[in-house]
């Protein structure tokens, strides 16, 4: 069973601490994702004061990250402070021996103190931007992100984003149906828009209102591999074309060209993850026409090419089975 340790400490915030086992602790299986053994670590175990003013009794001390798979670092409490040699001793030894190390919006600072992000792109909460860039000017720091992932190290953006980074671990290891699922289990979007290069497009609402514009959105994605001009399935939904793009802004939250780059995408993901079609027969099936165009997506929403994703989604799924 995979395990992630998360480290608590005085001050930390409850919402941070619950995260995790939120998203990984709870009886998934019905999502499709495995059970994961969620322990929750401290310097020195025992009841923890929260900064909502509730106390929490941590029961394990830093041996819990020995071995885990991914250790959470769920903000932190001194961010113009150093991060105790214990608790970065531990980061470091965990990181060498190949697990991965998580950083919710200011637990950023204690990557950094671990020397983790030296030379990396990072993010944390935009209100310590400066204070993250004196004391860690070796990192490149994202201001506009949800959160980075450079493999083995990921940071995330302040409060919320920390769900959103939980979804991509899932998105990473499991792949994109299974993070949708469980974003659904939570009532989120599995992708918020933050110019990041992530794996997780938004897809459409499990339900919209307007009947012909939910049968056009159906019949939609599953023509994918098709031309989808706006000017047709306007007129498939017997509205104009000013008057589509409106409604469909409305019931699904971004434009039609958005979501048919955005669903071709996911497809194309979808093929990679579960099928050994060649990259040219993606390209064709998802809708991009040429393994070119296919690349050049790819490099520019994953940050990575279609063969590389395939590999390291396999990769990353073999790991955690």
């Amino acid at each position: 069973m995979p395990r992630i340790a998360v480290l608590a400490f005085e001050g930390i915030s409850l919402f941070h601490l619950s995260v995790p086992s939120l998203v990984f602790g709870r009886d998934r299986r019905d999502a499709g994702l495995p059970r994961y053994e969620v322990l929750l670590c401290a310097q020195r175990p025992g009841p923890v004061a929260t900064v909502d003013g509730l106390v929490v009794d941590i029961p394990h001390g830093l041996e819990a990250m020995e071995g885990a798979d991914i250790i959470i670092v769920p903000s932190w409490n001194a961010p113009e402070l150093p991060a105790p040699e214990a608790v970065t001793s531990a980061l470091v030894a965990a990181h060498a021996r190949g697990a991965t190390i998580v950083g919710f919006c200011i637990g950023a600072f204690v990557l950094g103190d671990a020397g983790l992000l030296d030379g990396l792109p990072a993010t944390t909460h935009w209100g310590w931007r400066e204070c993250f860039g004196r004391r860690f000017p070796s990192s490149r720091f994202q201001p506009d992100v949800l959160y980075v992932d450079t493999g083995r190290v990921i940071t995330s953006a302040g409060t919320v984003a920390a769900i959103d980074c939980c979804l991509h671990l899932v998105r990473r290891r499991h792949g994109a149906d299974v993070a949708n699922r469980v974003a659904r289990r939570l009532v989120t979007p599995p992708h918020r828009d933050g110019g990041q290069a992530q794996y997780i497009e938004q897809p459409v609402p499990e339900r919209v209102s307007n009947e012909r514009l939910a049968a056009v959105i159906e019949w939609a994605r599953g023509h994918l591999d098709q031309p989808l001009s706006i000017d047709a399935l306007a007129g498939m939904a017997l509205m104009s074309r000013r008057n589509f793009t409106r409604r469909f802004r409305e019931a699904v939250g971004t434009s039609a060209q958005r979501w048919i780059a955005s669903e071709r995408l996911r497809l194309a993901q979808r093929l990679l993850e579960t099928t050994e079609l060649a990259i040219d027969q993606v390209a064709e099936a998802a809708g991009f026409g040429t393994s070119l165009s296919l690349r050049q997506r790819f490099a520019e929403d994953v940050g990575m090419s279609p063969s590389a994703y395939r590999r390291s989604f396999r990769q990353a799924s073999a790991q955690a089975a």
